[in-house]
């Protein structure tokens, strides 16, 4: 398939007993698996924090830096992945976005890759501020609803109206196997 599949952030800390776990967020895994197949591109990130990070005054302390929380899932197929990206290693700015103190939008236009479908976690907070980000930065932007979960459900359903009203395109997993 065209464009990218961008994971965000599957990574041990945001699982089921980690860190900052996020309720069945394992559940989303296998179906993951199954989109990297479909795409020529797969790129995840992963929050990658100092432990004297900024976010830890708001969440509880995840995803440091060489710690087993911060690696990627196991059951990810991580063969499939064609560069990750770290995110959150600046100890004084606390961002969500893939975008942001990253050089993830230079490396799609070297790429010429436009069409950007997100999947991962948490549909509220990471998901959402790189899909808005994307969309800003003039990319295409799908959110793969089934492969994404939030934090909680009402946080979700908000930011996927919102990133719907933005531009994004809501699709489910069954549109890009039968498409």
């Amino acid at each position: 398939m065209k464009g990218a599949l961008i994971v965000i952030d599957m990574q041990n800390d945001f699982m089921p007993g980690g860190a900052l776990a996020i309720s069945n967020a394992d559940r989303i895994i296998p179906l993951i698996n199954q989109l990297m197949e479909k795409f020529e591109h797969v790129i995840a990130t992963m929050d990658w924090h100092p432990a004297d990070h900024v976010s830890f005054a708001t969440w509880p302390q995840h995803c440091l830096e060489e710690s087993e929380g911060v690696s990627l899932v196991k059951e990810l197929h991580q063969e499939q992945i064609e560069k990750i990206f770290r995110k959150g290693m600046d100890p004084m700015v606390d961002s969500y976005s893939a975008f942001f103190d990253t050089n993830l939008a230079d490396y799609l236009k070297k790429k010429k890759i436009q069409d950007l479908y997100f999947v991962g976690v948490a549909t509220d907070f990471c998901v959402f501020h790189s899909l808005l980000d994307a969309l800003e930065l003039g990319f295409s932007a799908t959110l793969v609803l089934d492969a994404c979960m939030p934090i909680d459900s009402e946080g979700g359903e908000k930011a996927v109206a919102e990133m719907r009203e933005k531009g994004a395109r809501i699709w489910l997993s069954k549109q890009l196997f039968d498409g």
